[in-house]
């Protein structure tokens, strides 16, 4: 269930990261912690750590807010 809607918020990032040549692939979920690989453009972006931090993880814990944090793989 927790996948499910971590996959839903992650499909409407998916939309922004994919107009920009990137993508993002939901790797597991555990516990409270989502695991997640940026790809194309998105992989080897200086800014990668900004979004990961400032659009990804606050766009899952805002939806979903027992999620604590978001890593990148």
């Amino acid at each position: 269930m927790q996948r499910e809607r971590v996959e839903e918020v992650l499909q409407k990032v998916r939309e922004g990261l994919r107009k920009e040549g990137g993508d993002i692939e939901l790797v597991d979920v555990r516990d409270t912690v989502v695991y997640v690989r940026l790809k194309g453009a998105c992989g080897t972006c200086p800014m990668s750590t900004l979004t990961m931090k400032n659009w990804v993880e606050s766009s899952i814990r805002k939806e979903i807010p027992e999620i604590t944090a978001v890593q990148a793989v």
